[in-house]
């Protein structure tokens, strides 16, 4: 029997089981039948952004970002690009600052883009400033590697 892994469906908020070697199979939501991966960010709010980092077993990335923000602006296609290549194995999450202020001043977010590594339901790594895609998925990939 394989180990399963908790996903929190960005669509309709269930939390679903998943086989971890069925995660490349492109699973749907148990609840809504939406796909828990779209190769792409997932906008949060502030309690979905906390249901993901509470209930999700697969690594978070979160790009902490503002609309005012320029760099944040210019690595947002970066971070989509990201997304196709993390997923399944890191769910890339996008929230507004401005919208959430709290759970920015919650992570301590000083200055945007803020990107941070979240590892069952802990901070494993940040890193401030504009990246491409590439440096994403690099630093991405290393961080969970040392999580």
């Amino acid at each position: 029997m394989s180990d399963s892994l908790h996903l929190v469906c960005p669509a309709c908020g269930g939390v679903n089981r998943v086989p971890s070697d069925r995660l490349q199979q492109q699973p749907n939501c148990g609840r809504c039948k939406q796909p828990l991966f779209q190769g792409k960010a997932i906008p949060v709010d502030g309690n979905a952004f906390m249901r993901q980092l509470q209930r999700s077993d697969v690594p978070l990335l979160v790009d902490f970002w503002a609309p005012w923000c320029g760099p944040c602006r210019m690595m947002a296609p970066a971070f989509e690009q990201a997304a196709a290549q993390l997923e399944p194995h890191v769910r890339l999450l996008k929230l507004n600052t401005e919208d959430e202020q709290a759970i920015a001043g919650q992570f301590g977010i000083r200055s945007i883009p803020t990107m941070i590594l979240f590892a069952g339901g802990r901070e494993v790594d940040r890193m401030s400033g504009a990246l491409d895609a590439s440096g994403i998925v690099g630093w991405a990939r290393q961080a969970v590697a040392k999580a």
